[in-house]
């Protein structure tokens, strides 16, 4: 069910039950029905979306260069409000990749379990990420888990905010399909949360977290990123809410199962997750 119709849903059982409880029954984080893009003002909007096109093709840019490519775009700019605006968007302290979830120093950190290790088969590895999804007035987070083998994005999920809840709602909506060998992250508190960690190793998950500042530890997300990005959100423009979340179904849809992938051997998602589980 998408936000929407919960939302929708949560409208039709309006009763003497505290919010809260109205939105336990219908599956709705609570911060959710308050569920609007964050805001910046006009000429902060026009260099965050900038920031995220120079971003998305040179991961590797920090805020000395990102001010630099701005002002280049003929923009009175400083580092320290370039500094403020990738924070917002999470790009903060980013080389030589993105870094979107800090990390809360009292989380466990698991190792990086897959270096060197040989993909053959569906469910073997899954891995989750955040990025940033520019909307003409705001912005949204956007969260996905995706099978390594096959590419097949598992569930996805959209938050105004950086909490964790968006992403393990995500996760609970993956574990429909069964469970990886190996669950990977980066070291972000939404990842390292003992909700999210506990869950994973209640299913007999191994957890596995991306070392800092390697990007490519993670690579076939950020691969999907450029492609979310260049193939649907740089052409739609999205406006709202609503209208981000229809979009990005689609998307998906046509990513999992339309879309040509020639690392797959010009296969589809859908096809090589499903047909080589049998």
């Amino acid at each position: 069910m998408t936000l929407h119709e919960k939302k929708r849903l949560l409208d039709e059982i309006r009763s003497p039950f505290s919010l809260a409880r109205q939105c336990e029954l219908v599956g709705l984080a609570r911060s959710s029905v308050y569920y609007e893009p964050r805001a910046e003002d006009e000429e902060n909007l026009e260099m965050m979306k900038l920031i995220d096109e120079q971003y998305t093709k040179t991961p590797f840019y920090g805020s000395r260069k990102m001010t630099e490519y701005l002002r280049e775009q003929d923009y009175a700019v400083n580092r320290k409000r370039v500094q403020r605006l990738m924070r917002q968007m999470g790009l903060e302290a980013i080389y030589p990749g993105p870094n979107i979830s800090r990390r809360n120093q009292e989380h466990k950190i698991y190792p990086y379990l897959l270096a060197g290790l040989e993909i053959t088969r569906p469910n073997q590895v899954w891995s989750s990420d955040i990025t940033y999804i520019r909307l003409t007035k705001g912005f949204l987070y956007l969260t996905a888990i995706l099978d390594w083998f096959s590419r097949y994005v598992l569930a996805w999920r959209l938050s105004n905010s950086l909490d964790s809840s968006f992403c393990l709602e995500a996760l609970e909506e993956s574990l429909r399909y069964g469970a990886p060998e190996i669950f990977n992250t980066d070291q972000g508190v939404q990842f390292t949360s003992e909700a999210f960690t506990g869950r994973l190793l209640d299913r007999g998950i191994r957890v596995s977290m991306d070392s800092r500042g390697r990007a490519l530890d993670n690579i076939f997300v950020e691969r999907l990123w450029r492609s979310v990005k260049y193939e649907d959100v740089y052409l739609k423009e999205y406006e709202t809410v609503n209208e981000t979340e229809e979009g990005l179904g689609k998307y998906f849809r046509f990513y999992n199962h339309d879309r040509f992938h020639q690392s797959l051997d010009y296969r589809k998602p859908y096809e090589v997750y499903f047909e080589s589980r049998n």
